[in-house]
């Protein structure tokens, strides 16, 4: 018996695939907006306003998240948290 591939299996996996593929692009645009930033050839408030808010909102959650994934002490730091 073969089997045939359910068409619903098939579109929940390119969703997922293209869900995954937009987290990464979104990473690589913050990336790229900061090296612009950085080298000088864009300011910050250049950006559209909800651009520099949502920007902004990124930045502070992963800041949070990296602050409270910091299980072990830095260079320098004695002893643990």
């Amino acid at each position: 018996m073969s089997e045939e591939l359910d068409p619903s299996d098939e579109t929940s996996s390119s969703v997922d695939a293209l869900t995954q593929s937009d987290a990464a692009i979104a990473r690589v645009l913050e990336d790229l907006i900061d090296v612009l930033i950085t080298k000088g050839v864009i300011q910050f408030t250049d950006l559209p306003e909800a651009a520099q808010n949502k920007l902004m909102t990124r930045r502070q959650t992963r800041a949070k998240l990296s602050n409270s994934l910091h299980l072990l002490p830095e260079d320098g730091d004695e002893g643990f948290l």
